[in-house]
């Protein structure tokens, strides 16, 4: 933890924005619908779905100039804004912790609005429940498909759906019939030295596997094997989890994919965030210190790699630009999550002076020498709204759990 005189400073500003940033946020999301641009969206161009062919080489060239372009050109290629399945369920978690902190009834009939939308807009026809982007995404190998589900994705909705129990009980029970989907479409494998694996997306191989889908699935496993008492659903996440431990580098970070060589990032910074918060909430739910070793050195290669002393983060572990809202957002929930509030407070305050741009509003990235001044509804909005949410509620009652518990 920081022990410099300006932090004082950095927990009282940001501790005296908060709740009306928050609000704010949340605002921004609301009156639009929960609707917007999405960070790989470029194939839902109206002038793209418009050409007689189909050719891998344009829908990327569309695709990836929409994504990578220093100014929102999204309109100019007619891309539709909608709703993101995950960022519905970030923002369903997020008007939850606002009620608890706002004590306002809005956030919990607009958190059960959410709710519902989700089981509404879950991907039918698999062995449980599931859900996903819902849009075409352009890969190398293939095109992905607005049924297919991930098991990332899936994860947001059960946990969204198991913190809304207490407004409705047929959300859990929904959840509940998730496990069948990892078993069955994810093909969850559990190998001789009982680490396990999953597909990220039913459609992948097996050729690598993606190690941050590998703990938000084991941190799913975990929630529903919490809550419904399932101890069989704890050791599939534990098998998951010791699986991504073994693949822990020397330096304390992950890699994004397992063989490192098939990975095309290295160690950045909102990917290792999610390992960590899924190892965190293991040991929350199990009261386990198995993976304290690694937790350590991952929490130190966090803090002291990934992210600088004035709050900023890194893009990984070599590079410093750019400097991305969904890095900050991770950041804030990680720190919160292991009750260092001062430095998840700067972690905001940086925000604020470099990536906001106000009303409620975040920008994208903050590249070396200027600013991507575009605001996507899951990556930015989503995400800060239930950061935000989570540091808030952390702060005003220390007991509670936000981010690593229920």
């Amino acid at each position: 933890m920081l022990q410099d005189s300006s932090l004082a400073d950095s927990r009282s500003r940001a501790s005296g924005l908060d709740t009306h940033l928050l609000a704010e946020t949340l605002r921004y999301a609301r009156t639009r619908n929960y609707r917007g641009w999405d960070y790989c969206d470029g194939m839902s161009s109206a002038l793209l779905q418009a050409v007689p062919i189909e050719n891998m080489w344009l829908n990327l060239a569309v695709q990836e100039s929409a994504k990578r372009a220093p100014v929102n050109i999204r309109p100019y290629l007619l891309i539709e804004q909608r709703r993101n399945y995950k960022g519905t369920a970030l923002f369903a978690l997020a008007n939850r912790n606002a009620a608890a902190v706002l004590g306002e009834k809005r956030y919990e009939e607009e958190a059960t609005r959410l709710l519902d939308w989700l089981i509404e807009n879950r991907i039918e026809g698999k062995s449980g429940f599931c859900g996903g982007h819902r849009h075409y995404i352009q890969h190398l190998d293939r095109v992905g498909s607005p049924e297919d589900p991930d098991v990332v994705s899936t994860s947001y909705a059960v946990r969204a759906l198991l913190s809304g129990a207490d407004l409705d009980d047929r959300y859990p029970e929904i959840a509940r019939t998730t496990p069948e989907f990892v078993r069955t479409e994810l093909e969850f494998t559990t190998h001789d030295d009982d680490t396990a694996r999953m597909k990220y997306v039913p459609t992948h191989g097996d050729e690598y596997y993606t190690l941050n889908a590998e703990a938000i699935g084991a941190r799913m496993l975990t929630d529903l094997g919490d809550y419904f008492g399932d101890e069989e659903l704890l050791v599939m996440a534990r098998g998951l989890l010791d699986y991504v431990v073994e693949c822990q580098t020397e330096i304390g970070g992950w890699m994004y994919r397992d063989p490192p060589e098939s990975s095309h990032l290295s160690m950045d910074g909102h990917h290792n965030g999610f390992i960590i918060e899924c190892l965190l909430r293991y040991q929350a739910a199990t009261g386990s210190d198995r993976y304290e070793k690694a937790l350590s050195h991952a929490i130190s290669f966090y803090r002291n790699t990934l992210f600088n002393a004035d709050g900023s983060p890194n893009w990984d572990e070599s590079r410093s630009y750019p400097k991305d809202i969904h890095a900050v957002s991770q950041g804030i929930l990680v720190f919160t999550a292991i009750d260092d509030l001062a430095f998840a407070a700067r972690i905001i305050d940086w925000a604020l002076a470099n990536l906001y741009a106000g009303n409620g509003r975040f920008y994208y990235r903050k590249q070396r020498l200027y600013t991507r001044r575009i605001t996507l509804m899951r990556w930015c909005q989503a995400w800060m709204a239930y950061a935000i949410s989570a540091y808030m509620r952390k702060q005003r009652n220390p007991a509670s759990n936000p981010v690593c518990g229920l």
